[in-house]
Parts: C-alpha cells; structure tokens; sequence
C-alpha cells in the first residue's frame, strides 16, 4: 500500500514541479560580449551578419525564441533579430533569435566598440552608457 502512495504523490508533484522550471526561467541570460544583430542564413554554414558576408563555426548553436536548438538550414532566408558572439577567429559562434520583450530592451552593443564603451548589468540583463 505505502508503494501506491508514494506513486499517487509522485504523480501530482512531478508536473508541478516542472512547470514550475518552464515558468522560472523566462529570461534568457546573455554573456556580456553578446552583441545584437540581423541574421540571415544563405547556405549554411555562410550567413549575412548585418548585410555582411560571415560564417557560422563547426560548432555553433542557434537558439530559437523557445530556447530550443535549430539547425541553421532550417532558417534559410529568414531575416531574424539576434543576439550573437564570435569565436577568437571571427567565426560566429553562439546565436540567440530574440523573443519580442528581448528585442524591446534597449540598448544593445552592436559592435565590439560598444561593449568597451558601455557597462553590462548582468542581473538586470541590460547595458548602460559609461
């Protein structure tokens, strides 16, 4: 009988449990040397990073608005708003697609001058002018 209950509780628990991790996090962290830009893939790995001609790396990763893992493919001929870094080669390396309230908080380094010229807010996910 104790066995049936233990299964019964674990039962009810479990979903809850895990809406509970699907609801916390609802923001995304980004890593301060992020930068923000448009992405459009033209025949992977090749991709138009602000209308200029780059390459994704061997191992990149795009994360869509869901946090879900896409292949690069799969995003042909779109024009997406993204956050990004790149490998110490140049090569573009971690790709984020923003969800609208991401795409909303401004501002956002777009070059790599920028994030020497403004301070990050890791909490707050958010830069500010020095």
């Amino acid at each position: 009988m104790p066995r049936c209950v233990l299964k019964h509780l674990l039962g009810l628990a479990l979903p809850t449990l895990l809406v509970t991790a699907v609801v916390a996090q609802t923001t995304r962290p980004f890593p301060a040397t992020a930068l923000r830009g448009e992405l459009q893939v033209t025949q992977p790995p090749e991709v138009l990073l602000n209308g200029r001609a780059a390459r994704l790396s061997p191992g990149s990763r795009i994360r869509g608005a869901d946090n879900m893992l896409y292949l690069s493919a799969t995003l042909a001929g779109q024009r997406l708003l993204v956050h990004y870094t790149r490998e110490p080669s140049g090569l573009v390396h971690d790709v984020w697609i923003l969800t609208p309230e991401e795409a909303a908080r401004k501002p956002w380094p777009t070059t790599p001058e920028d994030v020497q010229r403004w301070l990050f807010n890791p909490a707050a996910q958010t830069w500010t002018k020095r």
